[in-house]
């Protein structure tokens, strides 16, 4: 791929996730982890966030359900203030983990209404 996938991402994940939280993560990173960081924003955000084909809204739509499935509760509520910021609303993301509660499991609904509560707490929080 290259520089300008990587720019790309870097860019789209600075929108969705917040200018602060990828600048942070990218300053801390080490010998050890800096790899993942570049992975992440050249594949993940540049690659894939970065096609045309679907909205970011619906993009963090479907990172919510798959999150919320595979019980990564860091991650879910990262994403959750990202689809807030993508135009996701309160009502979309309830009926999210509904879904998630009946085809992947009542306990992974629960953590994500948990998780989802403090996500959009802190999403508001930061809007002042």
């Amino acid at each position: 791929m290259g520089r300008e996938t990587y720019d790309k991402g870097l860019e789209i994940r600075k929108s969705v996730l917040g200018r602060e939280f990828v600048e942070n993560a990218i300053a801390s990173a080490d010998d050890f982890n800096s790899a993942m960081q570049d992975l992440t924003t050249e594949y993940c955000w540049g690659y894939v966030w970065g096609r045309d084909a679907l909205p970011m809204k619906t993009r963090s739509m479907l990172n919510l359900a798959m999150i919320a499935a595979l019980n990564r509760p860091h991650e879910l509520k990262m994403h959750v203030k990202g689809a807030l910021r993508n135009g996701v609303s309160r009502d979309e993301i309830r009926e999210i983990f509904l879904q998630v509660a009946i085809y992947a499991g009542v306990p992974a609904g629960v953590d994500s209404f948990r998780i989802g509560k403090e996500g959009i707490a802190e999403y508001d929080a930061e809007q002042g």
